[in-house]
C-alpha cells in the first residue's frame, strides 16, 4: 500500500489591522488542521504581500508564490470580517489577485466570518458564497460566522468562549472530511 499525500489546505486571512479578530478566529482552525494527521497547512497573512489593484503590475515574488501556492493546494479557508454588510477590501483584492482563471476554481473553499455585532458575519457569508462560485470555485456549507467577536477572545488571542472554540474547529474537521470524502460513503441497510 502506498503512503498518501497529505492534504493541503491554505488558510487565508482577510484584514490587515494589527491584532485582528479575523486572524484570530482563523489561527484556531489553522491549529485545529495542524492537530490533524496528514494534513498541510499554510496560513497567510495578507499583511505580507502586495496586492496590486486588479490590471496593474505589481506584487513581486511573494505573489507569485501565494498564486501557486492556492493553485496546488487540496482545500482553501477564507476569512473576512463583515464591514459595512460585506466581506472586507482585502479580502476582495486577494481572490482579485489570484488571475484569471481563478487560483480558486474548482478548489473546496471553507468561508469563516467575523462581526462584532449580534448576527454575526451572515451577509460577508453570503456574498462570499456567490464571489466564490463566480469564480469557479466551489463554496462548502457549513459556513462559520462568529458573533460578537470582541467578546469571544481576549487580548492574547484565545478563544475564551468554548462552544464557539469547537464551533470554529468543526470548520477544519468538515473541509478535511470532504476533502477525504467529497461524496460520503453510505451504510448499506440490509
Amino acid at each position: 500500500m502506498t503512503p498518501t499525500a497529505p492534504l493541503k489546505i491554505i488558510a487565508i486571512g482577510g484584514s490587515v489591522r494589527p491584532d485582528n479578530y479575523t486572524m484570530r478566529a482563523l489561527r484556531v482552525v489553522v491549529d485545529q488542521l495542524e492537530r490533524t494527521e496528514g494534513v498541510e497547512v499554510q496560513l497567510v497573512d495578507p499583511v505580507t504581500i502586495e496586492w496590486p489593484a486588479p490590471g496593474l503590475d505589481g506584487g513581486g515574488p511573494e505573489l507569485l508564490a501565494f498564486q501557486e501556492a492556492v493553485r496546488a493546494a487540496d482545500g482553501v479557508i477564507l476569512a473576512s470580517p463583515e464591514y459595512h454588510g460585506s466581506i472586507s477590501s482585502v479580502l476582495k483584492r486577494i481572490i482579485e489577485n489570484l488571475g484569471y482563471p481563478n487560483g480558486l476554481a474548482g478548489k473546496p473553499v471553507a468561508m469563516l466570518g467575523v462581526a462584532a455585532g449580534v448576527i454575526g458575519a451572515i451577509q460577508t457569508l453570503g456574498q462570499l458564497r456567490g464571489i466564490i462560485s463566480h469564480v469557479g470555485g466551489l463554496p462548502l456549507p457549513g459556513a462559520v460566522s462568529v458573533p460578537k467577536v470582541q467578546e469571544v477572545f481576549d487580548e492574547a488571542g484565545n478563544c475564551t468562549d468554548e462552544g464557539m472554540e469547537k464551533f470554529i474547529r468543526g470548520l477544519a474537521d468538515g473541509l478535511v472530511r470532504y476533502l477525504r470524502d467529497p461524496i460520503p460513503s453510505r451504510a448499506s441497510s440490509s
